[in-house]
C-alpha cells in the first residue's frame, strides 16, 4: 500500500491547517463567528489536519507496524479537506 505518500500528506495538511487558522483568526477579528458554525467547523478541519500530520509523520518513522499510520493519515487527510471545503461554502455564503 505505500507508495511513500507520507511527505506529502505532512507538507499539505501542514500548510492547510495554516489556512484554517488564518480562517478562525479572520472569524474571530471580525466577530462574525458568533452566529454561524463556521468556525466550528473550521476548527474541526484543523484538529484533523493536525491528526493527518501526526500520523503521516508516526507512519515515516514505522517501518513495520501492526496499525497502518498512513492510511489512517489519508483518510483524514480527506475528511479534513471536505470539513475544510464545508467552511469556505459556509463563508462564501455568509458574504452574500
Amino acid at each position: 500500500m505505500s507508495q511513500n505518500r507520507q511527505p506529502h500528506i505532512l507538507s499539505a495538511a501542514s500548510n492547510l491547517l495554516g489556512i484554517c487558522f488564518v480562517l478562525i483568526t479572520g472569524l474571530k477579528i471580525s466577530g462574525a463567528s458568533g452566529g454561524t458554525l463556521l468556525d466550528e467547523v473550521a476548527m474541526v478541519s484543523a484538529v484533523g489536519f493536525v491528526g493527518a500530520c501526526l500520523f503521516s509523520f508516526v507512519s515515516m518513522l514505522q517501518l513495520r507496524a501492526p496499525i497502518n499510520y498512513e492510511l489512517i493519515a489519508d483518510l483524514l487527510f480527506v475528511l479534513s479537506m471536505l470539513c475544510l471545503f464545508a467552511a469556505v461554502l459556509m463563508f462564501g455564503r455568509s458574504l452574500l
